[in-house]
């Protein structure tokens, strides 16, 4: 919800709310007493009871929203990306495990449906059978917007009757986008169309659905925190290397920018590892080549630059090393202190080929 609202907006909100609560099954106190009374004075009382124990919800957040849940039918990645005018939307809507599908939860938000969803594709349930089955089990489900993919790609979606206009969604081959709280009814559609006509990897054609999404009005409230969880097609023994992309902005003017700035950082990160690994073959090329998209994509990320540079340096490219130390000690001269530090930690050699290379690069720097 907007960061500031006057006391009228607020009460109408809570009006709002209450009504929707109401008709999702959660009672307000005025009703509840209401039919305690009418419980009283008539038989059959204990059944009733039992089943408006059954009809209460679980506390929702307010994670009104556009979103995208996807399988890349190439690779078999399959993720999720959300913005909203919210704070940290990411830790309520997306959820994805490797080898199992994606989940989007959002609207009057249950973020059970996401482990729930998960466990239920991860038993053999197809992404339709897992949803049919948490939406039946769901008092609050008119409030609710879910959608899932599982790993053969099958998509499906629910927009609860009662979830903020504009609210729709449109799927497609292994991919469903939903928004609700909108400012027009043209969010669904652009995504879904900048989705299919994107090139890239799945992390690509999601980022682009989302600035589809912005571009045509967005959330009607405004804009606040975005994110994005990629996974891989086949689950390993190391949870932490089956992510492929997660990323979160929680608060920003322009969150679906800054989860675009930091994708490319990432992608940065993702060249250095290559680099090293060419180093690793002794593919000195490669490794030049990798290095350079790397810093190409991170801008002025003096962390990039200090370690490319260091890694030629310590594979005998001193002389390609040395203009990238100049800029990065130019830009911030702690740097040289950091350098000066690695011989003791053993990541330069402490001995005299060690003390050679540090003190050429020293010197270059202008450094005693």
């Amino acid at each position: 919800m907007p960061n500031r609202s006057s006391p009228r907006t607020l009460a109408r909100f809570i009006n709002l709310k209450n009504r929707l609560d109401e008709e999702a099954g959660v009672e307000s106190d005025r009703i509840t007493l209401s039919r305690k009374k009418r419980k009283s004075s008539k038989t059959g009382s204990n059944d009733r009871s039992h089943r408006q124990e059954k009809k209460k919800s679980t506390p929702r957040r307010l994670s009104h929203t556009f979103s995208i849940v996807a399988r890349d039918s190439a690779t078999g990645e399959m993720g999720v990306a959300v913005q909203s005018h919210w704070f940290n939307v990411g830790a309520d809507v997306p959820w994805a495990e490797a080898g199992v599908g994606a989940v989007a939860t959002q609207s009057f938000v249950d973020p059970s449906y996401g482990p729930k969803g998960l466990a239920l594709m991860r038993q053999g349930k197809s992404a339709n059978e897992a949803l049919k089955e948490l939406i039946a089990a769901d008092s609050g489900q008119a409030v609710r917007q879910v959608a899932m993919v599982d790993a053969k790609g099958n998509v499906a979606v629910h927009t609860g009757k009662r979830c903020v206009e504009f609210a729709g969604h449109v799927t497609g081959q292994g991919y469903s986008v939903q928004a609700n709280l909108m400012l027009n009814d043209r969010v669904p559609g652009a995504m879904a169309k900048a989705f299919e006509s994107a090139n890239g990897r799945l992390a690509d054609r999601m980022m682009a659905a989302l600035e589809a999404a912005q571009e045509v009005g967005g959330d009607i409230r405004g804009k606040q925190s975005a994110a994005m969880l990629v996974v891989n097609a086949k689950s390993s023994d190391k949870p932490w290397a089956d992510r492929k992309v997660d990323l979160r902005v929680e608060d920003h003017s322009e969150p679906v920018q800054e989860l675009r700035r930091l994708l490319n950082v990432a992608r940065a990160y993702e060249h250095m590892n290559a680099g090293d690994s060419a180093l690793e073959k002794t593919d000195i090329e490669a490794a030049v080549t990798e290095y350079g998209k790397a810093m190409k994509l991170a801008g002025n990320n003096a962390e990039i630059a200090f370690w490319s540079a260091l890694t030629l340096a310590m594979k005998g490219r001193v002389e390609q090393a040395k203009p990238i130390f100049r800029k990065v000690f130019s830009a911030d001269r702690n740097w040289i202190e950091v350098l000066k530090r690695l011989p003791k930690a053993g990541v330069i050699s402490d001995d005299d080929a060690g003390h050679i290379l540090l003190r050429q690069i020293l010197d270059d720097a202008g450094e005693s």
